[in-house]
C-alpha cells in the first residue's frame, strides 16, 4: 500500500477510533503504516495538523451535512446540526479533544461548523455574532460529548438525560430568539 495523506489520515482515524488519542503518537501511526516516523512528516506537518485532519475526516460526512432551506424555522436547522454533531462524535473515543484542536487552530475543512455559522447568520445574526454563536454552540456540544464519554470511562451510572439538549435549545433560543 502507497503512503498517502488519505491513508495516514484514515489510520489515524483507525486508532483514534479503537484506542483513543493518548495513543494515537506519530510513532504509533508510522508503526502502523510500517514506515519511518519521518515518512508522516511528506504528508503533515505536525500532529496538530494531522489531528485537524482526523476531525475533518470524522466531520465532513454527507451525515452531517443540513440545509437551511430543509426547515421552516433557521432555529430547526441549528438545532438539528447540533444534534447530529453531538451523536456523531459521542461514539468517537477522544473526539472532542480532536474537533476542539482543529477548531483552535482555525481550521476551515470542518464542513459542519462552519455551517454552524451559516445557519446563524440566515437566522439574523452578524457575522462576528454568528462566529461567537458557532464557538458556543460548539463547546456545548463537545463539552457535552465529553462528559458522558467520560461517565462511560468512569463506569458512573447516571441518567439517560444528561442535560445536552435542553441545554441546546436554550442556546439556540438565546442566540436567536
Amino acid at each position: 500500500m502507497a503512503l498517502t495523506q488519505l491513508t495516514v489520515v484514515d489510520t489515524a482515524v483507525g486508532i483514534l477510533q479503537q484506542f483513543g488519542l493518548a495513543d494515537l503518537s506519530m510513532r504509533r501511526l508510522a508503526k502502523e503504516l510500517d514506515v519511518q516516523v519521518g515518512a508522516l512528516y511528506w504528508h503533515v506537518k505536525n500532529k496538530q495538523e494531522l489531528l485537524a485532519q482526523v476531525a475533518a475526516k470524522l466531520l465532513n460526512t454527507p451525515a452531517l451535512a443540513v440545509q437551511a432551506e430543509d426547515f421552516d424555522d433557521p432555529a430547526d436547522a441549528i438545532l438539528h446540526l447540533a444534534r447530529k454533531l453531538y451523536l456523531a462524535l459521542l461514539p468517537i473515543q477522544d473526539s472532542p479533544e480532536v474537533v476542539e484542536v482543529a477548531s483552535a487552530m482555525q481550521a476551515t475543512e470542518l464542513q459542519p461548523v462552519l455551517a454552524l455559522r451559516s445557519l446563524l447568520e440566515s437566522a439574523g445574526l452578524s457575522a462576528e455574532h454568528a462566529i461567537h454563536g458557532q464557538q458556543l454552540l460548539l463547546n456545548h456540544v463537545l463539552g457535552s460529548v465529553a462528559f458522558r464519554q467520560n461517565l462511560v470511562q468512569l463506569d458512573v451510572d447516571a441518567p439517560l438525560a444528561d442535560g445536552f439538549d435542553w441545554g441546546l435549545q436554550r442556546a439556540v433560543a438565546g442566540l436567536v430568539g
